[in-house]
């Protein structure tokens, strides 16, 4: 199931309106609910690819580039991105499809059951703008939290939890201001209803250890800044012995020649002026090697040469960008006698295409006499 689609997982089609597709969410998510697989692996896993496909499925902006570039494509926005108001879609359908007997009061969740902390997990890396654009392998370092065994993850002594003194066991506190009535999580238990009398000696009463482990990964071409890989099955683990995902979120060092922007480089040339009046060959550095620039007779200063295809490989396979050379002109600061005499028989060569200022600015000077007159 884990390399099934999204639309196999939900076991819809392609073009499934969304309310099929929470018909068909709502009915696997009864299925395989841990609630009622207690124990049961297979069905916990089912649940999260589950859950996971939804969030996707739902979501216009996150399926459309789904339905583009797959699982890849959503990396940017960290793998399952938030999808408008998921969250509160999940919670309504749980609190409906797993509501109490009797009244219809919705059944919370046993506090012994609740974990501190969430599954995944995120850590930094920082790779060189070589690596970036080459990839590479990595191993990277990390610290993940299971639930502390002897209090079995609730922080408490022998794992005995009591009742929330602030909030009565509610799991909410009330507030009336004038004829209206606000309700809010119980800042004390955090919603749990339970509260830890005596703390656990083991964990100081935080509920869980941290391990530290190593993974090797593989880091695609063309990561960029800011780009996300999921690790799966390395994040937190729960209570109940299920594993979150790993994201690893990249920083890439920035180059002393090239500068990137998407898939584009941009590298500066440094050209002098009698370089770019003659319209000479230069051979510049590229990202696997060197390239031949032929400049224009004439050659401004800050022109672009683009170079098709020269660039960074797409980090989803969709082609390479482009390298950019721009032009840097650089003048000399002093001139000797010799030089000053050479640069104005070359200019006097030209002939009156070496002044065409004057006529310009004579018709100017004329001009302005007149506003005297």
């Amino acid at each position: 199931m884990q390399d099934m689609s999204y639309y196999e997982i939900l076991e819809v089609s392609k073009d499934a309106d969304k309310t099929t597709i929470k018909k068909a969410y709502r009915r696997l998510a009864k299925e395989y609910h841990p609630d009622k697989n207690a124990g049961d692996k297979e069905a916990e896993q089912k649940f999260k690819l589950c859950n996971e496909a939804y969030q996707c499925l739902s979501d216009d902006k996150q399926r459309s580039i789904y339905d583009r570039y797959g699982k890849e494509g959503l990396q940017g926005m960290g793998g399952r991105g938030h999808s408008s108001g998921g969250f509160d879609d999940l919670g309504s359908m749980f609190e409906e499809m797993f509501s109490g007997f009797g009244g219809g009061r919705s059944r919370r969740q046993n506090p012994a059951d609740m974990d501190k902390y969430p599954l995944d997990m995120n850590v930094d890396m920082y790779i060189s703008f070589n690596e970036a654009i080459f990839g590479c392998e990595k191993e990277i370092e990390f610290t993940y939290k299971k639930a502390c065994k002897p209090c079995k993850g609730t922080g408490a002594k022998d794992a005995k939890l009591s009742t929330c003194p602030q909030c009565k066991g509610q799991g909410q506190v009330y507030m009336k201001q004038g004829f209206m009535t606000f309700s809010q999580t119980c800042p004390l238990c955090q919603g749990t209803g339970s509260s830890v009398a005596d703390a656990c000696s083991s964990c100081k009463g935080r509920g869980y250890e941290e391990v530290q482990e190593s993974v090797s990964i593989k880091i695609p071409k063309g990561i960029d800044e800011g780009n996300r890989l999921r690790v799966s099955g390395k994040g937190n683990i729960s209570k109940k012995g299920m594993r979150g995902d790993l994201y690893v979120t990249f920083g890439v060092k920035p180059d002393k020649h090239f500068q990137r922007d998407g898939n584009d480089v941009y590298i500066a040339i440094p050209v002098f002026f009698t370089q770019a009046v003659t319209g000479e060959t230069l051979t510049i550095p590229s990202l696997r090697g060197e390239l031949e620039l032929k400049l224009d007779v004439g050659t401004k200063d800050k022109q672009h040469f683009t170079f098709r295809g020269e660039g960074v490989e797409d980090v989803h396979g969709h082609g390479k960008g482009n390298l950019i050379a721009q032009v840097n002109i650089s003048y000399p600061k002093k001139l000797n006698d010799e030089q000053k005499e050479l640069l104005k028989k070359l200019q006097d060569s030209f002939g009156i295409e070496s002044k065409p200022h004057e006529s310009v600015l004579d018709s100017a000077i004329e001009k302005m006499k007149s506003w005297f007159k």
